[in-house]
C-alpha cells in the first residue's frame, strides 16, 4: 500500500470514479428476442415456414391450437414440417442455448466485484487499522475484446441451433415420405395376400379332385404363407414410420390419429435442373458459417491470450491505515501478478495450435460442403431417372402384359394359376415404382438439405476459446 497527503487520496478517489463509469458504460444488455430473430429469419427464408419459441402458458396454448388447425385436415408434408418446427420438444429444448451463450455474452461485458480487505490489530493500548477496496483495472483492458469474443460465439450459437431447426424440419419431411410410403406397401401387400389366399384355396381344392398336382398346390400354399409374414412385417413398418412422424412432431394424446394422404405426390412431369449448387452451399450452409465464425472467435481468443500473457492480475483501488495515535493515513494500493514462473508461452502456443485446427476444420467443412452436394445431385438424378423409368417403361408394359393374359384367360388358353400369378407380378412391380418414387421424394429433400447445410452441434461441442472461456478469463487460474 502507498500513502500520501490529501491530493493523492483525491487522485484515487478521481481514479476510482473513472474506473466506475467505464465499466458501467461497458455493460452488455439482455436482447429483446435472446437471439431468436435469427432462428426465425433462417426458417422464414430458408423453409418459409414459422417458428415460435414456447415460453410461457400463452405461447404454449397458441402453438397446440396451431398444431391442431393442421392436424384437421389430411397431412401434408409441409404441415408436418410446421408442426414439428412448432412443436418439437427437442428443437425447444435447443433453444435455451440461445439463452445461455446471450448470458455469457452479457457476463463478458460485466467488471469482476471488487476485493475488499480490513485488518484490525491490537498491542496493549496501541491499535492498527487498514483496509483496502481494489478493483481488478485489468477488465478494462480485456472488457472489449472479450465482449467481441462471446459476441462472435453467440452469433456461433444462433447458426447452430438454426442448424437444429433445419435438421428436424428435414427429418420430419423424409418421415412423412417414408410414412406414406409404407403406407402404400402395406395396402399392396394385403392384395398380395388376398390373391395369394384365393390360389391358395382355389389349388388345394383342384388338387382334391385330381386337376392339380400335390407340388403345385404345396408351391401355392407356401407363397400364401409368405404373404402373410410379408404383410405382417409390411404393417408393423407403417407402425413404425407413422409413429417416428409423431415422434418428430411432438404428437400425443388424440392427436396421433392424424391422417396421411393414401398416396405420395407424383414424379414431377420434368428433371428440375440446378444450376450453381456448388456456389450456392458455401454461400448459405449454416454448418460452413458457423465453423467461419468459430475461426473468428478463436482468433479475437488469440488476441485476448497474447495481450494478458505477461500480466494477467492487475489490481488498483483506495486504501488507508491507522495506527494509534495517529490519524489515518489514506493512499491506494496497487497489486498484480508477476510473470516470474510463468510467461504465458505455453498458453499463447495452446491458442495457436487451437487456432490452426480450427481453420483446417473449415478447410474440411468446404471441401464435404461441396461433395457432399455433388453426391446428392448424383443421387437426385439417379433416383428421378429410376422412378421415370418404371413409371413410363416397366408399370406399363405389366399393364399390357396383365389386359393380353386376361383375354388369353378368357379364350381358356391360360390357366387361372397363371392368372394370378401374372396379377401378383404387376403388383410387385407397382410396388417397386412407389419405392422409386418415395427414394426420389427423399433425394430431392436431401438435396435441399445439402445445400444449407446441418446442425455444428450443441454448444457444449463447439470449440472452446483458447484455456477455456470464463466470464473474466484475465482473472481466472492459468
Amino acid at each position: 500500500m502507498t500513502t500520501d497527503s490529501a491530493p493523492a487520496a483525491g487522485k484515487a478517489k478521481v481514479l476510482v470514479a473513472v474506473f466506475a463509469v467505464m465499466a458501467l458504460g461497458g455493460c452488455a444488455t439482455f436482447s429483446k428476442d435472446g437471439g431468436f430473430g435469427e432462428v426465425e429469419r433462417v426458417a422464414r427464408d430458408r423453409l418459409n415456414k414459422d417458428v415460435r419459441w414456447q415460453r410461457d402458458d400463452g405461447d404454449r396454448e397458441s402453438i397446440q391450437a396451431a398444431v391442431k388447425q393442421l392436424l384437421a385436415s389430411p397431412l401434408s408434408a409441409a404441415d408436418a414440417v410446421q408442426i414439428a418446427l412448432l412443436n418439437n420438444r427437442g428443437l425447444q429444448a435447443s433453444y435455451a442455448e440461445l439463452g445461455i451463450a446471450e448470458a455469457d455474452l452479457v457476463q463478458a461485458g460485466r467488471m469482476t466485484n471488487p476485493h475488499f480487505a480490513y485488518l484490525r490489530t491490537r498491542q496493549g493500548d496501541e491499535r492498527k487499522l487498514e483496509w483496502a477496496l481494489t478493483f481488478p483495472i485489468i477488465d478494462l483492458v480485456t472488457i472489449p475484446l472479450r465482449t467481441r469474443i462471446e459476441g462472435r460465439r453467440f452469433e456461433q450459437v444462433k447458426l447452430a441451433v438454426a442448424g437444429q431447426m433445419l435438421d428436424i424440419a428435414t427429418e420430419t419431411r423424409k418421415s412423412w415420405f417414408r410414412a406414406v410410403a409404407a403406407d402404400e406397401f402395406a395396402r399392396y401387400r394385403d392384395q398380395v395376400k388376398t390373391a395369394a389366399e384365393a390360389s391358395a384355396e382355389l389349388s388345394r381344392r383342384m388338387a382334391k379332385v385330381g386337376n392339380v398336382n400335390w407340388l403345385d398346390q404345396m408351391r401355392e400354399q407356401v407363397f400364401y404363407a409368405e404373404a402373410v409374414a410379408q404383410l405382417a412385417q409390411a404393417r408393423h413398418a407403417a407402425t413404425a414410420e407413422r409413429e417416428r412422424l409423431t415422434r418428430l412432431m411432438g404428437l400425443h394424446g388424440e392427436d396421433i390419429r392424424f391422417q396421411l394422404p393414401e398416396r405420395l405426390p407424383e414424379l414431377p412431369a420434368a428433371k428440375p435442373e440446378l444450376r450453381d449448387l456448388e456456389a450456392r452451399a458455401i454461400a448459405q450452409r449454416v454448418d460452413v458459417l458457423a465453423a467461419k465464425r468459430d475461426t473468428e472467435s478463436l482468433a479475437e481468443s488469440l488476441g485476448l491470450t497474447r495481450a494478458t500473457r505477461f500480466i494477467n492480475v492487475l489490481e488498483l483501488g483506495p486504501a488507508a491505515t491507522k495506527e494509534d495515535p495517529e490519524p489515518w493515513k489514506r493512499g491506494f494500493e496497487v497489486s498484480l501478478q508477476l510473470p516470474i514462473f510463468d510467461w504465458g508461452r505455453a498458453r499463447v502456443a495452446k491458442a495457436e495450435a487451437i487456432y490452426m485446427q480450427a481453420l483446417h476444420r473449415v478447410a474440411e467443412t468446404v471441401v464435404n460442403a461441396r461433395s457432399e452436394v455433388r453426391e446428392a445431385y448424383s443421387a437426385y438424378h439417379t433416383a428421378y431417372d429410376t422412378a421415370k423409368h418404371y413409371r413410363d417403361e416397366i408399370v406399363p408394359l405389366r399393364k399390357r402384359i396383365a389386359e393380353e393374359n386376361l383375354l388369353r384367360f378368357n379364350g381358356m388358353l391360360i390357366s387361372v394359376f397363371e392368372l394370378l400369378a401374372d396379377a401378383r407380378e404387376q403388383v410387385a412391380s407397382v410396388t417397386a415404382y412407389v419405392g422409386t418414387l418415395r427414394d426420389f421424394w427423399l433425394t430431392e429433400n436431401d438435396l435441399q438439405a445439402s445445400l444449407y447445410g446441418t446442425a455444428t452441434g450443441r454448444r457444449a461441442a463447439a470449440p472452446r476459446a483458447p484455456g477455456g472461456m470464463t466470464p473474466n478469463p484475465a482473472l481466472a487460474g492459468h
